[in-house]
């Protein structure tokens, strides 16, 4: 569990949960999920003495369901979100001018969703993470590593819990939008592999996994949505400021929380783009099939009807009669072969010319 109090000017970590809240800007406590549950009775007890209230039991289960979709939810005492990030464990070279579908797989198979829970109250902020979560790092970092001067003069430092919270989520979200172009090229060797007009697609069971990967995806942006969504109305809900201040960092938020849902859309609307394009790499292979299948039909059908007549020529030449016209003439087989030979070229020029034997 790390703590931090953060102020117009200064980001600084303390030891433990400090006694009272500093006289201006926030406290951060962000600590795993298993910290969270071993701290819990110390956290409620802090929360109970900086801010007169303390998390609600079913809002503690909440954020120490695993499983949990994205949410939000919201007190007298405080605001609650928790928001689903994503965990790619394996990411192709970008280098590289194809991906094989068995790397694609292992990579699809990577991605993974983790809920991080954020408790908004007025002046502290609780972020409960996934135990290998890097988010609480890198704010931890990133705004450790600014000078004074350039947190006050860029704003870079959040002026509010909400306001970290949000730079939290966008940060996440904008994880999904760097995965786009890896997620991209794998679909494109996967569609690459389903449509090689010489090979036969035998991992139906890999596309399979494939689309089932974009349809979480999908979900996940859904619930993702949704709960921003509800954030922005909430916010818009919250009493009027009454300093000018307040105001400008009330319609921050708002700009925030609209820039947050924008990334999301646009992380939602390219996977149903990829969904669509591989239902339609899916749909293009059996019509290449059936094409094909149509195609070697048609050959047999053409080589069986120029085997036809001559079938029908050594037919009447094979009759047990006595009496056949050339039978007993010595040119009589070279007659017959070749007016078998002028049938068949025959046969084959007019196909031919019909177009119904050609190389494709």
């Amino acid at each position: 569990m790390r703590v931090f109090e953060v102020g117009a000017d200064r980001f600084q970590e303390r030891e433990g949960l400090p006694a009272q809240l500093p006289s201006s800007g926030f406290v951060w406590v962000g600590c795993s999920r298993a910290e969270f549950e071993a701290h819990l009775a110390e956290l409620q007890a802090a929360l109970q003495h900086w801010t007169g209230s303390t998390l609600f039991d079913l809002h503690v289960s909440d954020l120490l369901n695993v499983q949990l979709p994205s949410h939000f939810d919201y007190t007298s005492g405080y605001d609650l979100m928790v928001f689903r990030r994503l965990l790619a464990g394996v990411s192709g070279a970008g280098g590289e001018a194809a991906v094989t579908g068995a790397r694609a797989q292992r990579a699809l198979d990577a991605i993974d969703t983790s809920p991080v829970g954020f408790a908004v109250f007025d002046r502290v902020l609780l972020t409960v993470h996934p135990g290998d979560c890097a988010v609480r790092e890198f704010f931890a970092q990133r705004l450790a590593t600014l000078s004074p001067g350039e947190m006050r003069s860029t704003g870079r430092m959040p002026n509010s819990p909400a306001d970290l919270m949000l730079r939290m989520v966008n940060h996440m979200v904008d994880g999904y939008l760097d995965l786009r172009r890896q997620l991209t090229r794998q679909l494109g060797a996967l569609q690459q592999e389903l449509l090689e007009p010489k090979g036969r697609f035998h991992d139906w069971q890999l596309l399979l996994a494939s689309r089932n990967t974009l349809h979480l995806l999908e979900d996940t942006c859904e619930d993702q949505r949704g709960a921003v969504q509800e954030w922005i109305d909430a916010l818009d809900e919250w009493p009027a400021a009454a300093e000018d201040v307040a105001a400008r960092d009330r319609e921050l938020l708002r700009l925030r929380s609209r820039d947050v849902l924008e990334h999301i859309e646009r992380v939602l609307g390219h996977v149903r783009r990829l969904e669509q394009s591989a239902e339609a790499a899916v749909q293009m292979h059996f019509s290449a099939l059936g094409y094909r299948t149509n195609d070697i039909m048609r050959t047999l059908t053409v080589l069986t009807a120029i085997f036809m007549p001559l079938n029908l020529i050594t037919g009447v030449f094979g009759m047990n009669f006595e009496f056949l016209p050339l039978i007993h003439t010595a040119t009589g087989f070279w007659i017959s072969i070749g007016m078998m030979l002028v049938v068949a070229i025959g046969l084959a020029t007019f196909f031919w010319r019909r177009r119904y034997l050609e190389r494709r």
